[in-house]
């Protein structure tokens, strides 16, 4: 049975959705990777979808969701990748290995910024998931 990691950031609209994004399709054959926001934006951003499209990473599944769509589910690890989602993360009703591993948000930022964190996160966090799940 594959094991689930919930990837936790502030408004799960770009950092945590291209970290949902890059475990789902690189590390699936174990994990299965699920995101949302401490406070969700409600939308994904336009440049990390049109990145994670590009790179044939898009799913129509991913979407911005809260934190209480997924609060009850059983996770195996949960990553947050911004400092505040760290600092405001919630109890989850289960004991939960909680792990931090920061992104600069590229929101806003030239379009080098986005690839720049999706590299970042490819080979910073990609390696953490597998030796902790995998």
């Amino acid at each position: 049975m594959k094991k689930k990691v919930l990837v936790l950031c502030t408004g799960n609209s770009c950092r945590s959705i291209m970290a949902e994004a890059l475990i789902n399709a690189k590390l699936s054959e174990c994990v299965k990777a699920y995101s949302s926001g401490v406070k969700a934006s409600g939308k994904v951003n336009p440049k990390a979808q049109a990145l994670l499209e590009k790179n044939s990473l898009w799913r129509e599944e991913y979407h911005s969701k809260v934190i209480d769509t997924v609060i009850d589910m059983d996770f195996d690890l949960v990553v947050t990748v911004c400092d505040n989602a760290q600092e405001t993360c919630p109890m989850f009703p289960k004991a939960v290995k909680t792990i931090h591993m920061g992104f600069e948000d590229p929101s806003g930022k030239e379009d080098s910024e986005y690839v720049k964190a999706l590299e970042l996160i490819h080979l910073n966090l990609l390696p953490i998931i597998k030796k902790e799940l995998c």
